[in-house]
């Protein structure tokens, strides 16, 4: 056994991953990643949220063959789940968001890009099986259309608009932890490197010695600023403004799938379906955004009501198989993680990644199989109880 696998041995589930994650990654890095806005009350919700449903597992069913297999958006994927959106995850991982992209390809599930990513997008989407982007929209329309021009010459199929982001939310606790956007260089922020020697050597130093600096390079049709930087401040401006006017101008320019990510209130969701996006994620960001936000789980069949038969996706606080069955029986037809395979790109690269997704297979085939179903299609209310009943 390698060493790679001896390390891996040891994580046995997405909260292993966290674990790992918090072990490896320098303090600000980690206080972004783990961030949740204020008081933390949106991401205890959402892990709280699960709690609300109890399984009805049937007996003396064959289960000897199970399929994860999941219809999404006209596309076959190998398992109902996916890599949600992360910003800066090259600092991470060495190359994070190749590191990720060519994980889920391979396992033939979807990893979404981030607009806030440090690799441009050109690189990532000539991944066979790379074909998901996420943006935030400039706050002008010449930007906007510059923007999707670009994303669409690079060749993603589904872009996923962010609109849970009109103002950046209390940077309370990022500050607490050292992080700032860009970072700034400090003694205390080369000490908080200099104990976490891997993370160092394998990202820190062999992304300086490679490619330089890493700047945001996508959120704009033009490279952005660097990422560290005593003096060049990040502009988060231009945003309040946007409305339901300019998606409607995203719909109109963009030929592919188009996804809305952050509803939360049905109302929202029935328009967003009838402005002729594809797809909606009901997220709270993971809990990133507004503090005291509702948990997505509690609020998606309100959601599925509104919109009827219409792809509706979910994040924010999906930890367990158990998690994902739970949102497929209540209608989602899709469930994304975001924090716990930053940590595993962050603890073992490709290999991490990769490890994080066969243990969600695998969590997810034996929770399928102890409640007596064989197929994805087969988890819908009737094995489930709410906790009232």
């Amino acid at each position: 056994m390698t060493r790679q696998q001896r390390r891996l041995s040891r994580i046995r589930n997405f909260l292993d991953l966290e674990r790992a994650g918090k072990r490896h990654l320098p303090r600000p890095l980690h206080g972004y990643v783990a961030n949740a806005a204020e008081d933390g009350k949106s991401l205890a919700a959402n892990r709280a949220a699960f709690d609300d449903y109890s399984f009805l597992p049937r007996a003396l069913t064959d289960v000897s063959r199970i399929s994860l297999e999941t219809e999404l958006l006209g596309k076959r994927y190998a398992a109902p789940f996916g890599i949600a959106p992360m910003g800066i995850s090259a600092l991470s991982a060495y190359r994070g968001d190749l590191v990720m992209a060519r994980a889920a390809a391979q396992a033939g599930v979807p990893m979404i890009m981030s607009g806030s990513s440090l690799i441009p997008m050109e690189e990532v989407a000539r991944i066979e099986g790379a074909d998901w982007f996420q943006a935030y929209l400039p706050g002008d329309r010449p930007g906007i259309e510059a923007l999707i021009a670009r994303i669409q010459r690079a060749g993603f199929r589904n872009l996923v608009i962010t609109v849970d982001y009109a103002v950046p939310p209390n940077p309370d606790n990022n500050r607490r932890s050292g992080f700032s956007s860009p970072i700034r260089p400090s003694v205390r922020l080369a000490l908080d490197g200099l104990v976490k020697p891997r993370w160092l050597y394998e990202t820190f130093y062999k992304t300086l010695r490679h490619h330089g600096i890493p700047h945001f390079e996508n959120n704009h049709a033009t490279r952005g600023i660097p990422v560290i930087s005593r003096h060049v401040n990040r502009d988060f401006s231009g945003r309040t403004h946007l409305d339901w006017d300019y998606l409607a101008m995203v719909r109109e320019r963009w030929p592919g799938n188009l996804i809305v990510k952050g509803i939360l209130h049905p109302e929202d969701a029935r328009r967003a379906k009838a402005q002729g996006v594809d797809a909606i994620i009901v997220s709270n960001h993971g809990g990133r955004q507004l503090d005291g936000t509702i948990a997505p789980l509690r609020i998606l069949p309100e959601v599925i009501d509104a919109v009827g038969d219409f792809p509706v996706m979910i994040d924010s606080g999906f930890r367990r198989g158990t998690d994902v069955l739970k949102a497929l029986a209540l209608g989602a037809r899709f469930v994304f993680f975001g924090r716990p395979f930053n940590y595993a790109a962050a603890y073992a690269g490709e290999a991490g990644v990769s490890h994080a997704i066969r243990l969600m297979q695998d969590e997810i085939t034996r929770d399928m199989a102890l409640l007596g179903i064989t197929e994805i299609r087969q988890m819908d209310m009737s094995r489930m109880r709410t906790a009232r009943e």
